[in-house]
């Protein structure tokens, strides 16, 4: 079959794509960047790669008349609290309008549980946009998933840093809702399950695990796996907003994102038929399965994607790959050159180790207080890390910075700023040769925005200069402990 995949580089797509592959059918991954899918995904000799905007309906001229199949795995969740509807509204109409121009005979859909009567603002929005695909007049098939457990998923991240840094919560009321998690594996299986099954076709299906649980039942579950004494009081007073702002300091999650999960959990998220076993028969991981599953992949460091790696300052907003070429007008430098005298191999592997659990060699204790500051105004702080410590690629978030580029060949890193900063700074780390020294280039470069801009810059030059001077020292010498 020809299938047209959206939302390749997400979460979902990244681990769904290798799967429609072994199964011999023919791809075309439609992405906005080809540049990020290119860098980032060692099957993109295999599939056809096109381009397109869902918000822009004449960028979707790409996509093949003789397409047999789509999924539709786009979503806006983590883009403003404001505006992720009428995105999601006109995403779904867009692409409703050019893929019933096509031979498609299935699209599939997948989305979140919305039994309850009176839905949050999210579920609502995601409901809106089944009857938007339905609207197209060619056969749909919706999975709605409730929360979804795997390495690297935004439901798991949350559950394991709350559990992981605090031992007594006080949480609010939504705590008890009642929810039935997935695995990830199943959801893949169920994904593939439904494609080109005429069983599935104009039919809507709740998809989750075994296990039906509280989210506290969910919280201590995680803690009981890795051996953890956690107590849990629930109590009335904390607001939506409240719940929010506590999400978004503790967990790696952006407040936005943080307020569309915290509105969404009053809503029950339980399947109310198990039809779905009758098209796709499977047996579910439970939930305690499913985490362990999760800990093997983070153990041995091949998380296959992240939900962070597919946000980036508003989902459809910002095309951070334009930002590859440094700019030299209008802009602001601090420059180190550090010589060194080992082998370059060993500097380059303390500059692809940077950040996440390695930290930033020099005072590290500074990059956190201003991941914290950055959380305080609404920004997305340090406590993202990285997908994984031994690999980088084009598009990785790597704490408050997003990776460009990733060039092990030239032994450059260049990083681009996601905090929240007036302006717009990048971050360069690159090994160089000159009159046969090797030294380590780095150089922190600044595009302020109006006069704040500037006036942040000059206030942080006298940081700049022992920090940057300091990273640069220990990056050249430092020696991990084997």
């Amino acid at each position: 079959m020809k299938i047209l995949l959206t939302g390749a580089n997400g979460y979902i797509g990244t681990r769904l794509l290798p799967l429609l592959l072994e199964d011999k059918h023919e791809i075309v991954c439609m992405v906005r960047d080809k540049r990020r899918f290119a860098a980032q995904s060692d099957l993109s000799e295999q599939v056809q790669i096109i381009t397109g905007d869902l918000l822009k309906s004449e960028s979707l001229t790409e996509i093949p008349d003789d397409i047999d199949a789509a999924y539709y795995l786009v979503h806006s969740m983590s883009s403003s609290d404001n505006g992720f509807s009428d995105m999601e509204k006109q995403s779904s109409e867009n692409f409703s309008t050019a893929i019933s121009k096509t031979k498609c005979k299935q699209i599939i859909y997948l989305t979140g549980i919305a039994n309850d009567e009176h839905l949050s603002k999210h579920l609502g929005s995601r409901l809106a946009v089944e009857d938007e695909l339905k609207s197209s007049g060619i056969a749909c098939t919706i999975l709605r998933a409730a929360i979804i457990i795997g390495s690297g998923s935004a439901s798991f991240e949350i559950i394991r840093d709350l559990t992981e840094k605090i031992p007594v919560m006080v949480a609010p009321k939504w705590v008890k809702t009642k929810c039935q998690p997935i695995g990830i594996r199943d959801v893949l299986g169920y994904l593939t399950g439904v494609l080109d099954n005429e069983k599935a076709y104009n039919e809507t299906f709740d998809i989750g695990g075994p296990d039906i649980l509280t989210y506290k039942n969910m919280l201590l579950g995680y803690a009981k796996e890795r051996g953890l004494k956690r107590w849990l009081i629930t109590v009335p007073v904390l607001t939506p907003r409240l719940s929010s702002l506590w999400l978004n300091f503790i967990t790696p999650v952006p407040y936005s994102l943080a307020r569309s999960l915290v509105d969404s959990m009053k809503n029950e998220v339980v399947c109310k038929d198990d039809s779905i076993k009758d098209v796709v028969p499977r047996v579910c991981l439970t939930y305690a399965e499913s985490l362990h599953l999760a800990f093997e992949k983070i153990d041995q460091n091949s998380i296959v994607s992240s939900w962070k790696d597919a946000l980036n300052r508003g989902y459809l907003q910002t095309d951070f790959m334009d930002q590859i070429k440094v700019p030299q007008n209008g802009t602001l430098q601090y420059k180190v050159k550090m010589p060194f005298e080992r082998k370059a191999e060993e500097v380059f592997e303390n500059i692809w180790s940077i950040g996440g659990n390695r930290g930033w060699y020099f005072m590290d204790w500074l990059w956190h207080l201003r991941g914290f500051l950055d959380k305080m105004f609404g920004g997305v702080g340090t406590r993202r890390g990285r997908t994984s410590n031994t690999d980088l690629q084009a598009g990785d978030v790597l704490d408050f910075w997003r990776v460009l580029l990733a060039d092990k060949k030239s032994k450059r890193l260049l990083l681009y700023a996601e905090m929240k900063v007036p302006g717009e700074a990048w971050l360069e780390l690159k090994l160089i040769e000159f009159h046969g020294q090797a030294f380590l280039s780095q150089i922190a470069t600044f595009r302020p925005k109006g006069l704040w801009g500037r006036v942040y810059w000059y206030a942080m030059w006298p940081f700049h200069i022992v920090l940057f001077k300091g990273m640069a020292k220990e990056i050249t010498t430092y020696k991990p402990n084997i």
